[in-house]
């Protein structure tokens, strides 16, 4: 079994209703959740003009390989109503690998750890509510050492 942190977020219709859902396929799919941070109310990052998200990491321990779990977690988003249009859209759902145990992995489709996480306090923040001490394989820092060091400035608050 690998643990396997994904970060759940969405700003169309109802947000909440759709991270609970996503969470539900993530159960059903990839394994088992066996933590979830509180859901945070978050800025837009990269497009500003949009409606803010909610988002929630959740800790998941699979049996799945990295590739194969991305496959399933595309799928869902897509059982969901994503369309992937435009890079920082709105979406009814997003799910992101950030880690996948302490694996590095950087292939066509995969990138893992997620290459963006250390730059984003609406990922660190819900990260460091379930995993403060867990150490970035690449970055050697805790997830507590990159939130405090993280130049983002965004509004991110816990609902």
């Amino acid at each position: 079994m690998e643990n396997l942190f994904l970060l759940t977020g969405s700003n169309i219709g109802n947000s909440a209703q759709h991270l609970q859902q996503a969470k539900q396929f993530i159960n059903e799919r990839i394994g088992i959740t066996v933590k979830s941070s509180s859901v945070y109310k978050t800025e837009p990052w990269g497009k500003k003009d949009q409606q803010d998200f909610l988002n929630q990491v959740l800790l998941v321990q699979t049996k799945l390989l990295a590739e194969d779990a991305l496959i399933q977690l595309l799928q869902i988003e897509k059982e969901m109503g994503r369309n992937r249009l435009q890079k920082w859209e709105p979406r009814i759902i997003d799910i992101d690998i950030l880690f996948y145990g302490d694996r590095i992995i950087n292939t066509e489709k995969l990138i893992v750890p997620h290459p963006l996480l250390h730059e984003r306090r609406f990922t660190l923040l819900p990260l460091a509510e379930i995993a403060a001490g867990y150490m970035h394989p690449v970055l050697h820092k805790t997830i507590e050492e990159l939130l405090q060091s993280c130049n983002d400035t965004s509004a991110v608050t816990q609902c």
